[in-house]
């Protein structure tokens, strides 16, 4: 019986975790840092996101720089289900054209019609079940929120107004990008992350064994081979090790193994065992929000989400340089306070709460690294986005900054829209004043992909090469980040690796 051991039971690892212990013949071990019982209650709540805040015990809270000078602090989940459990539940699927890209360096399993079985497999949407490309039977249920609230319903007729299309199933091969509803995994108000649909269901099985509060600290590596991992709790032997703890320690976890920049590792003593560029051009989403006073309270406790609806589009315009959309705005329904803490904060203009557009640039050309600081497996890694240094992309986020002020000032607004709370014409008017506000606002989508990536690190098959029984199957893999959020992309590589280790010869 093969032993394999899982790192991380996140939105990736629980999915692999599952459809490898359907094989019989093969014993799985589930290390995650957090802790693994059951999730707990105040993190169902599908229309907060109280452990996104700092200290909160289910967040790593990585420290990272957005831009030189820029500080931030990165939420990941930090118990069974990973950032699944803390996140907004945004479940959209990458484009076709992200699959073309990724299946360069990945080969032909990548492709999308090659991928569309196995994106069907995991999904049970309940909107589109039946149709052409959509699942009934998976394990993550899919649903859209409703459209009837009164900022959606402006959002959704503002957009209109502004000239975008209408895009009905944002999980659909052939949508053009437009304004419509969110594909979500939270379902009656209630958000089902990947322990609760993957692993709940089969944690009985004999050959599943996942432990809890165990941090792994280094893959023990021996003449090339992984043969199991150190953890805080000493030493466990495997066959085969697959990282899936996410695109910030997994490439810790590579470098401290010894698999990484060789220059990088030397300088801190840890001895090469494989020279790859782990960590050195990741890519995510930039962010940042555009808040806002509505005239009136537009809290409605009787909606249990908070991103209904998302409006994506070609910064480019007629030029069509972006079929795909590489520009999103998010429309959150929350007010700011009840969004991270469940609770609605007062603003100084009495009856009224901060209501937020997200912007995100989607196609970044910016890239960004993460390194280690040492070679103590305890100490957090070094976080670089190095956001906007190319003059394009800081194009690409004034164009969205200026449109979620356009979609607010519009006449589907006028009833809701009261005034920004620190934006004006002014800034609006002037590129370099409106460059200097977007540094100000920064934040990040926390997106991060290709920590690992795909060709120079791993096969299409997320084998780290030069080291024999050793896989990555988290984002980490992905060459570029999709051009929409990579949740739903996390649980397909869980999905497609598991496939692919359980049948190496398989075409898929």
């Amino acid at each position: 019986m093969t032993h394999t051991l899982v790192v991380g039971g996140g939105a990736a690892g629980a999915a692999l975790a599952a459809r490898l212990s359907e094989d019989p013949q093969r014993q799985v071990t589930l290390v995650e840092a957090g802790p693994a019982g059951s999730t707990p209650q105040e993190l169902l709540d599908g229309g907060t996101l109280p452990a996104a805040v700092p200290g909160h015990p289910a967040n790593w809270a990585f420290e990272a720089e957005l831009t030189p000078g820029v500080p931030h602090t990165v939420p990941r989940g930090k118990l069974l289900g990973g950032s699944s459990a803390i996140n907004g539940g945004y479940f959209i699927r990458a484009r076709p054209a992200d699959f073309a890209r990724w299946a360069k360096c990945g080969g032909p399993a990548w492709e999308y019609k090659r991928a569309l079985p196995v994106l069907g497999a995991l999904e049970n949407d309940l909107d589109f079940a039946g149709q052409p490309g959509h699942g009934a039977h998976g394990p993550m249920q899919v649903a859209r929120p409703n459209q009837t609230g009164d900022p959606t319903a402006a959002f959704l007729l503002a957009a209109r107004e502004l000239g975008f299309p209408a895009e009905s199933d944002k999980n659909a091969a052939a949508a053009i990008p437009g304004a419509g509803p969110v594909p979500s995994n939270i379902i009656d108000g209630v958000r089902r992350n990947t322990a609760r649909a993957y692993l709940e269901p089969v944690r009985d099985r004999p050959n599943l064994r996942i432990l809890g509060d165990t941090q792994v600290l280094r893959v023990r590596i021996e003449l090339g081979r992984a043969t199991g991992v150190e953890t805080s709790a000493g030493s466990i032997p495997a066959d085969e090790v697959v990282l899936c703890a996410g695109s910030v320690a997994t490439p810790q976890l590579l470098m401290l193994s010894g698999i990484g920049p060789a220059e990088h590792l030397a300088q801190l003593g840890i001895a090469v065992v494989a020279d790859l560029p782990v960590g050195e051009r990741f890519s995510d989403h930039p962010n940042l929000t555009v808040d806002w006073i509505p005239s009136r309270s537009l809290l409605a406790e009787s909606e249990r989400f908070a991103f209904p609806a998302a409006l994506n589009f070609d910064s480019s315009g007629a030029a069509g340089e972006h079929p795909e959309g590489d520009l999103e705005v998010l429309l959150s329904v929350k007010p700011a306070g009840a969004l991270f803490t469940g609770v609605s904060n007062a603003d100084p203009w009495p009856g009224t709460d901060t209501m937020q557009l997200f912007v995100a640039l989607q196609q970044p050309r910016s890239r960004g690294r993460v390194s280690l600081v040492s070679a103590d497996p305890l100490a957090r890694p070094r976080i670089e986005y190095r956001y906007l240094e190319e003059p394009e992309d800081r194009a690409r986020m004034r164009i969205g900054v200026r449109t979620a002020a356009n979609l607010l000032r519009t006449q589907a607004f006028a009833a809701l829209f009261d005034r920004f709370v620190s934006l004006n014409e002014p800034i609006l008017a002037d590129d370099a004043r409106l460059d200097a506000w977007i540094r100000a606002h920064l934040g990040t989508a926390i997106h991060l992909s290709g920590s690992a990536p795909m060709g120079p690190v791993v096969d299409g098959a997320g084998r780290v090469r030069g080291i024999e029984g050793l896989w990555v199957a988290d984002t980490s893999i992905l060459p570029t980040v999709p051009s929409r959020g990579p949740f739903n992309t996390a649980v397909f590589i869980g999905e497609l690796i598991a496939r692919q280790m359980r049948d190496p010869g398989a075409t898929l």
